[in-house]
C-alpha cells in the first residue's frame, strides 16, 4: 500500500512540475501515473545495470554523472507513455530535479518516509 502511495505522490509531483516548465508536457494525471508505473520499473531493472557500468565516471563526476542516468531514464520512459512529452535532455535534467524537491515535500507531508 505504501508503495501504491508513493506511486500517487509522484504522479502529483510529476503533474505539478510539468505546468511549471514549458519544456515538459503530460496531458492528465493518468498519463502521470503510467510516468511513475513505468520510472518504477526502470529504476528497479536498468538503473542499477547503468550505475554499475558507469561507475569510473561517476566517480569522476563526483556523482553528478547519476543526474544524466536519471534524465535518460526520464527520457526513456517518456517514450513509452502516450500524452506525455519531455523536449529534450536538459528539460529531463530540470525535470528531474524539480519533481524530486516536490516529490519530498509531499513524502513529508503525507508521512510515508519510512518503509515498514
Amino acid at each position: 500500500m505504501n508503495f501504491l502511495i508513493k506511486l500517487i505522490l509522484y504522479a502529483v509531483a510529476a503533474l505539478l512540475t510539468s505546468y511549471l516548465l514549458p519544456g515538459v508536457h503530460i496531458s492528465g494525471f493518468l498519463q502521470a501515473f503510467l510516468l511513475s508505473v513505468v520510472l518504477a520499473l526502470l529504476n528497479a531493472t536498468i538503473k542499477p545495470m547503468l550505475i554499475l557500468f558507469t561507475i569510473p565516471l561517476t566517480i569522476l563526476s563526483l556523482g553528478l554523472f547519476l543526474i544524466v542516468i536519471n534524465a535518460g531514464l526520464l527520457l526513456l520512459a517518456d517514450y513509452f507513455i502516450p500524452g506525455s512529452q519531455i523536449d529534450g535532455f536538459w528539460w529531463a535534467v530540470l525535470f528531474g530535479l524539480i519533481v524530486s524537491i516536490i516529490n519530498g515535500l509531499l513524502t513529508n507531508l503525507a508521512g510515508t518516509k519510512k518503509l515498514n
